[in-house]
Formats: structure tokens, sequence, C-alpha cells
């Protein structure tokens, strides 16, 4: 590596022939010859690659370098076409790629040694001889670390962390790319896992490398968002590969969405080596997809042993707690049963006394209830026949009562019925004779009518018979005119005949035969 150029300026004068003015391309040439006389060096130059392009016929490869203000705006303050030609765009890239892990790509920043060039045709441009990946290390280094920050600052870093991620994680939204080989090992080792556990898994597809990855990876999050309440975690897994494809996992657009997410997420996107600042904000960073699907099968392990542990401390607790019961349950039985033979004991003493004294008092007693019965029989007796005379009584007014309203309810009816029969016969003989007026009326109206239509249909047929014996033939003939026939079929254009043609004439009396010597055409204008 060279030294630092210093940059310096100076004052090209062109010598103008005020006779005769450039043509662009002798100006240009000038121009070259000019730069060429004042950098005719190498210099190491800082800038940015906007553009990467290998030309895949020439084997050349076309940079784009840019310088931007530093800042948050990155406003552009300068930009220049760099040119690696093939025979040393190999052993370039090869050495930068196998010292940083990237290929020459956009959005890198690079030292490089280059010569200025300038073209008639194509301009201003930069061959470019070497470049220094030890500032390109340190450069993302740098900005790492900026990420890194500035989650910090914003509270984003451990975030996701603070999720509580359930003991049971099955239902998984997987964000991968489909044909990704550690996709392929994620499935097969939870499908086949050794306790035969069942995961739900919804994949939802994404790029996990190259420059659309963390659009993509952005898109597929913001779907699973929308579906939450169906998952119980994410995880976002890809085989390792190089230090060039984990790049876009350190983009602070895609570990701020991570870090956001309302679901814990774990990630499996790297070997051993790798750690992304996604690995850093995610709930459980996980170096590989088959370590995610491990971790995953262990911790539903640890809860099916942890629920065994309380299942045995359950039972434990249970049998205890029936042999106690056992045990209480024999005292109570125990004590039950001495309490239970005292007072029967008490009972059957009890028992005796009061059949002792009820065998000297049976007589008196039977006595007593005899008289005392023979009182309220006498007595009820009295009450009862006092309530049939009242019975009696009452039934005889409703009886009077209930014949003097039906009477009068009967007298009423009787009046209404005479009065509706009045009404119905009256009623009956307006109706009849209005009919029989209609009736009369509407008879006269059509023997008038049926007069009138015979008249003028009789009319009718007259005019028609005057009409067809105006058209017969008969009559026709006997005005003077004749039927002409030819070939048995009437004439009635002289398109029917030729020359030679039998012609039958019928008149009103006889007919005649002719035949046709000349068609003679009609003159329209004689």
């Amino acid at each position: 590596m060279g030294t630092y150029f210093q940059s310096y300026r100076e004052e090209i004068s062109f010598t103008v022939n005020t006779n005769r003015p450039f043509t662009l391309y002798e100006f240009n040439r000038r121009l070259r010859e000019e730069i060429e006389n004042a950098l005719p060096h190498r210099y190491w130059i800082i800038a940015e690659i906007s553009e990467a392009r290998v030309h895949h016929q020439s084997g050349h490869c076309y940079l784009t370098l840019t310088d931007k203000e530093p800042g948050s705006k990155s406003t552009l303050m300068a930009q220049a076409r760099g040119t690696i030609w093939k025979r040393q765009y190999q052993e370039i890239a090869q050495y930068f790629e196998a010292q940083t892990g990237h290929p020459l790509k956009s959005g890198l920043k690079i030292l490089f040694n280059a010569s200025p060039r300038f073209h008639e045709l194509y301009g201003f441009s930069l061959d470019i001889h070497d470049i220094d990946p030890t500032y390109t290390l340190g450069d993302l280094a740098r900005q790492r670390q900026e990420t890194i920050a500035r989650l910090q600052t914003e509270g984003l870093l451990d975030l996701n962390q603070k999720l509580a991620l359930p003991p049971v994680p099955q239902r998984l939204a997987v964000i991968s790319s489909p044909t990704a080989a550690g996709y392929q090992d994620f499935v097969s080792q939870l499908a086949n896992n050794p306790f035969g556990y069942a995961f739900q898994l919804s994949l939802f597809e994404a790029s996990v490398q190259g420059t659309e990855a963390v659009s993509s990876i952005k898109a597929a999050l913001s779907r699973v968002t929308l579906r939450q309440q169906a998952f119980d975690a994410v995880v976002i897994i890809r085989g390792g590969g190089s230090q060039t494809d984990l790049l876009c996992f350190d983009h602070y657009e895609l570990a701020a969405t991570v870090a956001q997410m309302p679901l814990p997420v774990l990630t499996g996107i790297g070997h051993e080596r790798d750690e992304s600042i996604t690995d850093l904000v995610a709930h459980t960073p996980l170096k590989t997809p088959t370590a995610v699907a491990a971790f995953l099968v262990d911790r539903l392990n640890e809860f099916e042993a942890a629920m065994e542990s309380v299942f045995l401390a359950v039972r434990e607790a249970a049998s205890a707690l029936a042999v106690a019961q056992e045990r209480r349950i024999t005292l109570l039985s125990s004590q039950v049963q001495q309490r239970t033979n005292a007072f029967l004991h008490q009972k059957h003493y009890q028992l005796e006394c009061q059949t002792r004294t009820l065998s000297d008092k049976p007589q008196k007693f039977l006595t007593q209830e005899q008289r005392h019965v023979m009182c309220e029989e006498m007595r009820l007796s009295h009450s009862v026949q006092q309530l049939i005379r009242a019975k009696e009584t009452r039934q005889q007014q409703y009886g009077q009562q209930l014949e003097h309203s039906s009477q009068k309810k009967l007298n009423s009816g009787v009046k209404h019925l005479t009065h509706l029969e009045h009404c119905l016969q009256t009623a009956a003989k307006q109706k009849v004779q209005k009919a029989q007026f209609a009736f009369q009326k509407n008879q006269q109206r059509l023997l008038y009518g049926a007069k009138d239509q015979l008249k003028i249909k009789g009319h009718q047929l007259q005019l028609v018979e005057m009409d067809l014996k105006s058209h017969d033939p008969e009559i026709m003939l006997m005005r003077g005119y004749t039927l002409t026939y030819v070939n048995g079929k009437l004439l009635k254009s002289l398109d029917q005949l030729k020359r030679g043609d039998q012609l039958q004439t019928r008149l009103l009396a006889g007919s005649v035969s002719s035949t046709v010597t000349k068609v003679n055409e009609p003159d329209l204008f004689s």
C-alpha cells in the first residue's frame, strides 16, 4: 500500500487560437493531455461503491463510485466511474473477498489505488489497480457499532427479549426460503424428533440473501404481524454461507423490525462464528436452523418433564392425603359406632318405661277417647244438616233468578229475531226488484244491439257478394274480356311465350286455338 494522496489544485490554461475555435474532439484530446500531465501518478482514494457490474463477455468490472456528505441526509458530493480491467479483477476480487468476507458490491466503502483517465468519447474515469481490504473491514465494523448504538439509544436492543416465550411453542411462523437446505433440515428435525412432539409450521417465503433480502424479510414479518394471534413465536432461519450472505442481517431496518415484533423471534441464520445484529435483538439467537429445532424440542421436553414432576408430586400428595383421610374415617367410624350404641341403649330404656306406663292406663284412655268421638260426631252431624239446609235455600234462589233471567233473554231474542226476519225480507224484496229491473233493461239493450249488428253484418255480406260477382270470370267474359292459356297455364306475361307455343283463348261462348309465330316486345313510348 502506498501513501495517501494529499489533493492539490493546479490551474490548467489552454492556448486558445483566436482565429479558429476547437472542435469537441480537439478540446477533449487537449483536456486528456492536460490531465495526464497534471496527474501522472497513481493515487489512494476513499469512496463508496454505489453500483458494481461485471461485464459477462469482457470480464471487466465497472464501478460507480460516490462520495457523500457525512450526516443523516448523506448528500452526494462527488461521483466518478471506476474500471478494474479483467487481468487484475480476478486477483483483486478474490483477495478482497477472502479478507473481508464480502464481494465488491454496492454499499461498501473502499480505499483503492487508481490513476485518472480521460477518454475523448467516454469522458473521465479511474483505472483501479489495487484495493486495501483492511479499510473496508474497519468501516464495516464502524457501521456495525453505530447500528448497535442506535438500537440501544432507541430502546430496541432488548425489546423483543422482554416478551415471554410460551412454555410450549408449537405454532411457529417460519421465515425462510423454501428451497434453502437449512429450512429442510429444520423441518426434518422437528418432524422426526424422538419424543413425537407435533409442531404446526406456517412458512412465510422470503429471500434470505442478496439485495432484496431486507425488504423481503420485512414484508414477511409484516404478514406474520397481521396473523399474530395464530402463532406462538417467529423463526428466521437460513443455512450458514459466507460472511457476505449475512450482511443483510446487520441492516438497521431489519434489526429494528425484528426488535419491535409482537411475538418472540428465534433466529438460526449463521454458523458458530457468525453473529449478526439481528441475532443481538432477537429473543433467542441460535447459531443454525438445527440448533433452533433442537432448542424447541428441548423446551417442550423440559415442559413435559416439569409436568411429570408436578404429576408425581400431586400423586404423592394425593396418596398421603388418602391415607390420612382413611385413618380419619376409621376413627370417625369408631366414634359413630360408640355414640350409636349409647344412643340406642338410652332409647331402649325410654321405650321400656313408656311401655310400662301405657299398660296401666289403656282402659281409661280408650273411654275418654270414645266420649270425645261421640261428642264430635254429634257436633259434626248438626253442622252438616245446617249446611245442607243453607245450600238448598241458596239453590232455590239461584234457580228462580236463573229462570227469570232466561225468560227475559228468551223474549228479547225472539223480538230481535222477528226484527231481523222483517229486515231480511224487506232487503230481499228490494234486491229482487232491482235485479228484475236491471235484467229487463239489459234484455232490451241486448235485443236492440243484436238487431243493429244483424243489419250491419247483412249489409257487409251484400257488399262482399257484389265484390265477388264483379270478379267472377263469367262476368268478365260477358264484358268482352278473354282468357288465354299456354300449355295449360293462364297467360300473364310475354315471358311465358316462345315461337311455336299453342295458345287456347276462351270466349264467353266457345274458344279459339292459335299458334305463336312472333312475339313483339311492348313499346313503352307509343
